[in-house]
């Protein structure tokens, strides 16, 4: 079924689904990591890809920045393409001085001051959890891959924090100071499997941090997000 921002047939969308934000993230993860892959959607250039991982059928949909585009491609996967899972992946910041670049966080559940959930149907509320289930299965995977997975709360927010005129003032409208990381896209895909019962969650990959101001090469972030990648994959054939 075919949707205004969706152009695949129902067959092409696997039930297991990685979403980066971005679009050429998710062109890179089916050129290196998936087998037998083609382009299966690429309205808006908004890529997806659907291929194979160790046999296991994946999709790789990228869904932009920001709640409003997460939410518009996470509400038609799950309710016109019966997808199962999802996982987001990204890069997030940090003002939590334990947080460290190219640290690995999986978050719990995510803060936001958006006004998305009371627009899609009235519900008004500020906090959604990620799924347990999902994520004991990526906590697993972590140990399993010696990867030091940093878990907790983060936040999503509907400014990008780099160009607030007041860091403290931002800092301030977040009371849980435990949150480990801060995004765009989370709390809509949180809030949307909640709503339909499926299982979703998010891995980011801290690319910039208050505390940490250390130079990162193009080479060491790429190895960063394969880490992730590599993650999120494998924990996908944890059924």
């Amino acid at each position: 079924m075919k949707t205004p921002h969706i152009e695949s047939e129902d067959y092409e969308i696997a039930p297991l689904v990685l979403m980066p934000g971005d679009p050429l993230r998710a062109k890179y993860i089916a050129e290196n990591f998936l087998d037998d892959y083609r382009l299966v959607n690429d309205v808006r250039n908004m890529y997806f890809y659907t291929g194979y991982y160790k046999g296991v059928k994946v999709t790789i949909a990228s869904s932009g920045m920001g709640i409003p585009s997460m939410g518009i491609y996470a509400y038609e996967l799950i309710n016109y393409y019966n997808v199962k899972k999802i996982i987001r992946i990204g890069t997030c910041g940090s003002f939590n001085e334990n947080i460290k670049l190219q640290d690995v966080i999986l978050s719990t559940g995510s803060y936001s001051y958006t006004y998305f959930p009371k627009l899609l149907d009235n519900t008004d509320i500020n906090y959604i959890e990620s799924n347990k289930s999902l994520n004991d299965k990526i906590t697993k995977t972590s140990k399993d891959l010696n990867i030091d997975l940093k878990i907790g709360k983060t936040i999503t927010s509907d400014v990008f924090d780099l160009y607030c005129d007041d860091m403290a003032t931002f800092r301030s409208n977040f009371t849980d100071k435990s949150c480990l990381g801060l995004e765009m896209e989370a709390f809509a895909l949180f809030f949307l499997a909640k709503k339909f019962n499926v299982e979703a969650t998010a891995l980011m990959t801290v690319v910039d941090s208050l505390f940490d101001k250390r130079e990162i090469s193009s080479d060491e972030r790429e190895k960063g997000l394969n880490e992730m990648i590599v993650l999120a994959l494998e924990s996908l054939l944890n059924e």
